[in-house]
């Protein structure tokens, strides 16, 4: 069954990204992408992935090789300059309004929700959101983009070490 899983990294202080959006801090970190709830085995099973325009100009910016290797969703009401060749389909609509299209595109494997925060949030508040999978960095960024900026519910599944990170998945509790 696909579920929708919001797989990111933080601060110890709950921010994914500083005030002026870089992930610097992030690359610095040993961690093994092959190990515990890595990057590698994750990704192996996605089928579709969400990101924000943030998110997207980020990475497009920083890693010019970059090519999405799964369909993209990128939320944003702004025009973006796409990477020609690459399966990104730019939408102002609704979270719920595309995740069926996501979830069908993605087969018998995962959404990630990549970020931010408030798209992961976006599909919480409309009950389209399973997992919850947090990377936790030792290091402190005092502002910036948070991790989740509203409530969630979740409840610990699984925690261990990868490198310098302590990782988390959670579920998502759904009211009663």
């Amino acid at each position: 069954m696909t579920r929708t899983v919001y797989y990111t990294a933080t601060s110890l202080d709950g921010f994914i990204a500083t005030p002026d959006h870089s992930l610097d801090w992030l690359l610095s970190r040993e961690n093994d992408p092959a190990g515990l709830m890595g990057y590698d085995g994750f990704l192996a099973g996605t089928g579709a992935v969400a990101m924000g325009a943030t998110t997207y100009r980020w990475v497009r910016d920083n890693d010019p090789g970059w090519v999405p290797e799964r369909p993209t969703w990128v939320f944003t009401h702004r025009e973006l300059e796409l990477i020609p060749g690459a399966d990104l389909r730019p939408t102002a609509d609704d979270v719920a309004a595309v995740h069926a299209a996501m979830v069908a595109a993605a087969g018998d494997r995962d959404v990630w929700i990549v970020g931010g925060g408030d798209l992961a949030g976006q599909f919480a508040d409309r009950g389209l959101l399973d997992e919850v999978v947090v990377s936790i960095a030792p290091v402190t960024l005092g502002a910036g983009a948070p991790l989740l900026p509203r409530r969630v519910e979740l409840a610990v599944r699984e925690a261990g070490r990868n490198g310098e990170f302590v990782v988390v998945r959670y579920a998502v509790v759904r009211p009663a």
